[in-house]
């Protein structure tokens, strides 16, 4: 990978283009890109593309959001039996044993548990891919490049009479269609030099499947297939009669040129035939293509060819101005000008790959995206992991004002909370919802995930609606809260206050009067333990379910509700008046620290940052803690342990929160996990938590591209600007010596925020209020400001701000 550089940033505000800065960023590769992983992605939220290229072709692989196998298991649902049943069996297991598997009957029923989720379904399903190949006599392939601020791939071919061509490739942004054409160094027409086209269903497909049906219109230049995508399970599933649930997508490839079948002799001697969904191409034409995704319920889906525009250079042209256009009304929500180039790359390349990835109206993005090949995207079943996974990459939606892309988050919680609100009340007897630790974008009528050593994280609940307030917080958007965000936090403070006023989890068996959260299991930590050890009060669970108290209180004062929710209200205020203490233990590295659970020692190597976890997400904590409790965080944060894979961003996001993240190291992780294609993997670190010496440290490389990290511009975000609770605070996490400026950040209290620093001091400070919220601002400078506002100058002589503002009011504050 190429990193470009960049030129200083402009002074005024007025100046300012996202878009064009986007453009100072291009992902770039000097030879051929033939791995998955060194190609360049596109997208338009639901369908995703990646370009490589061979010395001898450009293969180009397509995935979509909304394209799953479908399949489902869903058996033993008597055998799982409810919460009441395990728990009680759990808890008659010796607490002499190592691990609760040592008990036969627990080993046995985690696995009778597990069965549903050991099916190689429900996965992203790969939507096929096309093949452009040329004669290596005619023609080499230099590279690619990759236009950001636009998603126009650039294929770079030498010709043998050494002029440069290039096949240009993009997504329409608004439809799912990428369009493709050949040519000159300048943009002129030229003449084509592929050979043939082929277009190739996903080879995992699997024999259960009907086959896919392939249709050819030689004279049109079109190859067409389409695979119907089964609802039943192969053993129940009639390919004959299919099922009124059945899903299908196809795949529509129509170039601008005749396509004829040829003969070649092989490498046996023998004269071999083109297959099917494979033809010659002319190379007296100029060349140009569109390939068109569809996808839907098998019944609403088109049979035959489907009509497509004709792949010229009007509908090609008429199409990239109408994405370009899309691109930069996105670019220009938020942009950033930094001195340190890299930061200002990752920040860039990193939004290009979220929109590419994720809008709303079709689902939710799983693990991997709509990227996919093979058995690329299928880790995991690429599904919804619900204890951190899935909302990571929505963090950055906030702070970088692209509230839009956290709809689809949004929309993901609302698909899950009758599977939620059923499991609550059938499995745990309780009201309210609890959301499962693992899902799926597919019909689900019971937990996919029911295994008690990690289904029962209690975090996953209040973490699962947190995203919906948030979403309130940044806008100031009631409307939202009322008809979005509300029911499902209700639900969820329904589900946990029930939770923590069971019998089990108060009373003179606790030696205090405290309600306590359990059981529960950290994550990614010990799993359930016999004598449940290590298996309540997790500090992620208690400042998580305490946000959510908090939000429910809040949200009910808002929406004018309190008398209809007073016995809700009286619950959650009767549990934080009686609320447990965050665990802690003794370093002698570092002193006192925050620990993950009670009881447990000072030197965990933790898979998921959780000693933290109150400074982010959980919010209580950071640079307006009391100074005892700063040094507390600080002694965590020097003596806390990962091992990677779980942590490029969250880790880093807590550090800056509380001003401590080093952003040299920072950089040094990042460029350690980055791949060819711009994006960054989850790699490990370090032993002695689950890796050990004989780990791959990248063995999480070629599982797919990772959706949750594209997350790391809300780490250089926090660096710039913190505004989540209700104070301003500029530049907390970066170096006066470092020039960087940054446009429409958005705060907490629907606040945008522009400033710019240079030369070691804050220019000026632009804040645009939405909602007409009260203003917290602590000023960069000594002495007071000036405050330019559409009634005019005011002179403060006190370090900070605090004032009402109108909804629409900007506000230019200066030393």
């Amino acid at each position: 990978m190429i990193l470009c550089s960049c030129d200083q940033h402009k002074d005024t505000d007025a100046e300012f283009s996202s878009y064009e800065r986007a453009g100072l960023h291009p992902i770039s590769l000097d030879r051929p890109a033939i791995g998955f992983f060194e190609g360049a992605l596109l997208g338009n939220g639901a369908m995703g593309a990646v370009v490589t290229t061979r010395p001898d072709a450009v293969v180009i692989y397509f995935g979509h959001n909304n394209v799953w196998d479908i399949r489902i298991a869903e058996n033993n649902r008597e055998e799982i039996g409810n919460f009441r049943y395990v728990f009680d069996k759990v808890k008659a297991i010796p607490d002499t044993l190592a691990l609760l598997t040592q008990d036969p009957w627990y080993r046995k029923y985690s696995e009778m548990a597990a069965e549903n989720y050991g099916k190689p379904y429900p996965r992203p399903f790969p939507c096929g891919s096309v093949l452009l190949g040329f004669d290596l006599r005619n023609a080499e392939m230099i590279g690619h490049n990759l236009d950001i601020s636009n998603g126009l791939c650039e294929v770079f071919l030498l010709t043998s009479d050494k002029k440069e061509i290039k096949l240009q490739i993009f997504t329409a942004m608004n439809e799912d269609r990428l369009w493709m054409r050949l040519v000159g160094k300048n943009g002129e027409p030229v003449k084509n030099i592929f050979d043939r086209i082929r277009v190739m269903p996903d080879p995992s497909t699997p024999s259960a499947f009907p086959s896919p049906e392939q249709k050819e219109d030689p004279e049109a230049g079109i190859l067409h297939f389409r695979q119907i995508l089964p609802y039943q399970e192969p053993e129940i599933y009639d390919i004959s009669k299919g099922h009124p649930g059945d899903k299908a997508f196809s795949l529509t490839v129509s170039v601008s040129s005749p396509l004829r079948k040829t003969k070649r002799i092989n490498w046996d001697g023998n004269e071999e035939s083109m297959g099917p969904l494979e033809g010659s191409l002319s190379h007296n034409n100029v060349f140009a293509g569109c390939i068109t995704l569809r996808e839907g319920l098998n019944a609403d889906l088109d049979k035959g060819i489907p009509e497509t525009d004709p792949p010229d250079e009007e509908h090609f042209n008429a199409s990239l101005e109408e994405s370009k256009k899309t691109w930069e009304e996105y670019w220009n929500k938020s942009g950033v000008v930094l001195e340190d180039e890299f930061l200002e790359s990752i920040w860039y390349r990193n939004l290009y790959f979220l929109n590419c990835s994720v809008r709303e109206g079709v689902s939710t993005p799983g693990l991997f995206a709509n990227w996919s090949y093979n058995n690329i995207g299928t880790a995991w079943h690429g599904d919804y992991h619900m204890n951190y996974n899935t909302q990571q990459p929505f963090w950055v939606t906030f702070s970088s004002n692209h509230l839009e892309k956290n709809l689809s988050y949004v929309s993901l919680i609302e698909f899950l909370m009758n599977l939620s609100r059923k499991w609550a009340k059938e499995y745990y007897g309780l009201p309210g919802a609890y959301f499962p630790h693992s899902a799926y974008p597919v019909d689900m009528t019971m937990n996919p995930y029911p295994v008690p050593h990690w289904g029962w994280e209690i975090c996953e609940t209040p973490w699962a609606v947190q995203g919906l307030w948030w979403h309130y917080l940044y806008s100031g958007d009631t409307s939202f809260l009322r008809s979005r965000g509300y029911e499902p936090v209700k639900a969820a403070t329904e589900f946990l206050t029930s939770y923590m006023k069971r019998p089990e989890a108060r009373g003179p068996q606790w030696n205090d009067d405290k309600y306590h959260i359990f059981p529960t299991i950290p994550p990614e930590l010990y799993a359930l333990r016999p004598g449940f050890e290590f298996n309540y009060d997790c500090t992620v669970d208690l400042t998580l379910v305490k946000f959510i108290f908090r939000a429910f209180e809040e949200a009910v004062k808002i929406l004018d509700l309190e008398e209809r929710e007073k016995d809700l209200l009286a619950d959650v205020r009767d549990i934080l008046q009686n609320y447990p203490e965050y665990p802690v233990a003794e370093s002698e590295i570092s002193g006192k620290v925050f620990v993950s659970v009670p009881g447990e020692h000072s030197q965990v190597v933790y898979n998921v940052p959780l000693p933290l976890v109150t400074v982010f997400p959980g919010e209580e904590h950071g640079l307006h803690s009391d100074p005892k409790t700063m040094e507390l965080l600080k002694n965590t944060f020097r003596n806390q342990q990962n091992e990677g894979g779980n942590d490029l961003v969250f880790k880093n996001i807590q550090a800056a929160r509380i001003g401590m993240l080093d952003l040299e190291k920072f950089k040094r992780q990042i460029n350690y996990c980055l791949l060819p294609n711009g994006t960054a993997s989850d790699r490990a670190i370090q032993v002695h938590g689950r890796y050990n010496d004989f780990t791959n440290y990248g063995f999480m490389d070629n599982m797919g591209v990772w959706f949750e990290n594209f997350a790391l511009p809300a780490v250089i975000n926090e660096c710039l600007m913190q505004g989540y609770n209700g104070t301003l605070r500029l530049f907390p996490n970066w170096p006066a010596e470092k020039d960087a400026e940054f446009h429409n950040l958005r705060a907490a209290g629907a606040f945008l925020v522009s400033a710019a620093l240079k030369d070691r001091k804050v220019k000026y400070i632009k804040i645009i209020s939405e909602a007409g919220n009260k203003l917290n601002l602590i000023l960069p400078w000594s002495g007071g400001a000036r405050i330019k506002t559409g009634d005019g100058i005011v002179r403060l002589k006190s370090d900070s701000i605090s004032v009402m503002t109108r909804a629409g009011e900007e506000l230019v504050i200066k030393p």
